[in-house]
C-alpha cells in the first residue's frame, strides 16, 4: 500500500522550487497544519511562514505575491483550493523579506 502524500511537505518542496532561481536564501520558519473537512472535500488549513535574505528577496517575494490566489500549484496528491498573503514585512536595508500565507490543500481524487 503506498504511503499518503504529505500535504506540508509538499508546500515545502514547491517553495523551495520557486526560491531557487533567485539570489537569496528561504528560511520556511513554520508551517503548521491543521486537518479540514466539509461535505464533500477533505484535507488541511497550513499558515506558513517564511524569510527571505539576499540582494533578491525582494523580487522573490514579488514573483510569489503577484496573482498568488489565480496561480495554479503543482502539489503531489493535493490541490491548493485556495491560498492568501496574511503579511509581508520587508526590511530591505537588510536585504530580508518575511511572508506569512495561509493555505487549504485538499486531497486530490
Amino acid at each position: 500500500m503506498a504511503r499518503a502524500v504529505n500535504a506540508a511537505d509538499e508546500l515545502r518542496r514547491l517553495l523551495c522550487a520557486m526560491f531557487a532561481a533567485f539570489d537569496c536564501r528561504l528560511d520556511i520558519e513554520q508551517i503548521v497544519s491543521r486537518r479540514w473537512v466539509s461535505v464533500t472535500f477533505s484535507g488541511h488549513r497550513h499558515s506558513v511562514r517564511l524569510r527571505l535574505e539576499g540582494e533578491g528577496a525582494a523580487a522573490a517575494a514579488d514573483a510569489l505575491v503577484e496573482g498568488l490566489s489565480e496561480r495554479e500549484f503543482d502539489l503531489t496528491g493535493h490541490v491548493v483550493a485556495d491560498i492568501a498573503l496574511l503579511s509581508d514585512e520587508r526590511r530591505e536595508d537588510l536585504g530580508e523579506v518575511r511572508l506569512e500565507l495561509e493555505a487549504l490543500t485538499v486531497e486530490a481524487a
